[in-house]
């Protein structure tokens, strides 16, 4: 997109320019419009689930920009007369309930005939302009995350039948949980900066924000709630093509500290492999200065969100936008 003209409408409040997570257009001095548009091929078994998590997914980016999605339509893909028509239902059932579940509405859609099936939405938002969010961070914030990560490993993991049902259960419970709850958590909280945990893996958004920024993130590999499943299979060497891919766009930024104990920079290793995992419907992550982490991480608690403050961001050393600490 770097050939295509730049953005002149003052109304735009967040276009392609920046890494942000959806658009934003200013309406009036009290509502702007967040839209925003996602989809992906199953990564999951069953259709329902799929739906789930692929709306969840999709859902995301309004809450990341600090605003309540309330219009979506869906977008459909599938092999015609080689899917069931059951499994189709049950994509768009999961997709409905997730939406419904959201306090959104589903109004329409559009579907192709294609190979693969592929699902998500194009999900429309309001906010006031004043409680925009962007994916920038301070010097001074601290960073809070709000779901588990591993995501990307289990669900590669699963596929050569690797993890147990109750696994197999507790991931994708984790990816269809909505955002909604921890963007209700942030509602009294003076929020400095914000984004989800999608393709680029928490390394890639934590540098997004670093960089938004012109700030350095310490990261605190082992204060990072990462599936217990994911660290072992990590540990095997069990990884997703997209982890070596984040490596490689967001590595040249990253300052690795290693303890020079072997035998614990083995397991900080599998650790840091994580740290790049992409995500289906991942977390968000919070840059909050400290005197806001004991309500954030409370109203976190009560929707059942992780509640973990993996990081600080201090003054951009022009060198590392994440260093990443045992």
């Amino acid at each position: 997109m770097a050939g295509l003209p730049k953005i002149s409408d003052p109304r735009i409040l967040v276009g392609f320019e920046s890494s942000d997570d959806a658009c934003v257009y200013k309406v009036s001095d009290d509502i702007a419009i967040i839209n925003t548009v996602d989809f992906f091929p199953p990564i999951v078994d069953d259709p329902y689930m799929f739906g789930q998590i692929a709306a969840a997914n999709a859902l995301s980016d309004v809450y990341a920009m600090g605003g309540q999605p309330k219009l979506a339509m869906n977008l459909l893909t599938f092999p015609n007369g080689k899917l069931p028509l059951d499994a189709v239902k049950g994509i768009l059932e999961g997709g409905n309930d997730k939406v419904c579940e959201a306090g959104a509405t589903i109004v329409g859609g559009h579907s192709i005939d294609d190979k693969e099936p592929k699902y998500g939405l194009s999900v429309t938002g309001f906010a006031h302009p004043d409680d925009i969010l962007s994916n920038s961070a301070s010097a001074g914030d601290l960073l809070v995350i709000t779901k588990k990560i591993g995501t990307g490993i289990l669900t590669t993991a699963a596929k050569v039948d690797l993890l147990s049902e109750e696994e197999n259960a507790e991931i994708e419970a984790t990816m269809a949980f909505l955002n909604k709850y921890a963007w209700e958590a942030m509602q009294g909280v003076k929020v400095d900066g914000c984004t989800d945990i999608t393709g680029f893996g928490l390394m890639g958004h934590a540098a997004e924000m670093a960089r938004a920024g012109g700030v350095t993130l310490e990261l605190y590999s082992h204060k990072v709630p990462i599936f217990p499943k994911a660290l072992e299979m990590a540990s095997m060497g069990i990884i997703p093509a997209g982890a070596y891919r984040n490596m490689d766009y967001v590595g040249p930024e990253v300052m690795e500290f290693l303890s020079k104990d072997p035998d614990r920079d083995a397991d900080l290793r599998a650790r840091i492999d994580c740290l790049y995992d992409p995500q289906s419907s991942g977390g968000l992550l919070i840059a909050v200065k400290e005197s806001e982490i004991p309500r954030l991480t409370e109203q976190l608690g009560e929707r059942g969100c992780e509640t973990e403050v993996i990081g600080c961001f201090k003054p951009g050393n022009g060198r590392h936008s994440v260093e990443i600490h045992d």
